[in-house]
């Protein structure tokens, strides 16, 4: 990625799409809302008309203004487009959280150039709290502030803060292991936090985020967030993490190399 990818009019629209999906979420939180159950892999997957409702709003207003662009959410899967562009969407990341009336998830906002995410947005709309990574940068913004973003220094797994989402729920027996060999090694581990966990590594409260199970629209938005704050985030064996499945984010590239080599089979 370079600065000049992503130019200030697509930054600006991304943002805009960020406030339509946030302005549909906010109602359903901490109130009444009926929880579906999406047929699939999981015990549970829950989805509600915030989910849906934001993507709607996201996808309406990219073919009204951006209409060759290709479009790839969680909800309504994908449209192909007509051109090097493709807009990946996760409305609600952290759906178990939201339910459940935590803060710990974002609506996630990614822009694709010939398949390598190239801008990001995290937006926490109750919160107030939107991470934004492009080109060789990812920046906070809040009350009208911008932070810019950068991960701390960590060389060793044992000086190491480690989260990860679920992996009871999400990752399978060897990948269980795997992490485990992590775990040992690392100072503190945490669990729970789906998306926003990773926008703690990238404001250098956290080391680590191990993660499996992921799709695109789960991991898009967040590689160029990590990237910008001078981070790494790849699959577990070192390749792309663009397309979801196993994650392996860090704040430093020492601590990724450790924990990469304890992830092997």
């Amino acid at each position: 990625m370079t600065a000049s990818t992503v130019d200030a009019d697509l930054i600006a629209f991304a943002n805009r799409l960020a406030d339509a999906g946030g302005a549909v979420i906010r109602p359903y939180f901490r109130k009444p809302i009926t929880v579906s159950h999406k047929e699939g892999k999981a015990a549970f997957d829950p989805v509600t008309e915030a989910d849906r409702g934001a993507e709607r709003a996201i996808r309406d207003m990219i073919a009204r203004e951006r209409p060759d662009d290709a479009i790839l959410g969680e909800e309504f899967g994908e449209t192909k487009g007509k051109n090097k562009y493709r807009w990946v969407l996760d409305p609600v990341d952290g759906t178990r959280a939201f339910i459940t009336g935590r803060h710990e998830w974002g609506s996630l906002i990614a822009l694709e150039e010939s398949g390598v995410p190239v801008l990001g947005i995290l937006d926490q709309p109750v919160l107030g709290e939107r991470f934004i990574g492009a080109g060789s940068a990812a920046h906070l913004v809040q009350a009208g502030r911008t932070i810019r973003l950068k991960t701390r220094e960590c060389a060793e797994l044992k000086d190491a803060t480690l989260c990860a989402t679920d992996p009871s729920a999400y990752f399978s027996k060897p990948e269980i292991e795997a992490f485990g060999r992590v775990k040992a090694q690392a100072r503190l581990t945490r669990y729970g936090g789906d998306c926003y966990i990773f926008a703690a590594l990238a404001l250098g409260f956290v080391d680590l985020v191990i993660e499996a199970g992921f799709h695109a629209w789960d991991a898009a938005a967040l590689i160029p967030i990590v990237q910008g704050a001078g981070g790494v985030m790849t699959s577990w064996d070192g390749g792309s993490a663009a397309s979801g499945k196993t994650i392996l984010a860090a704040g430093d590239k020492r601590v990724h190399a450790a924990a990469m080599k304890l992830l092997a089979p």
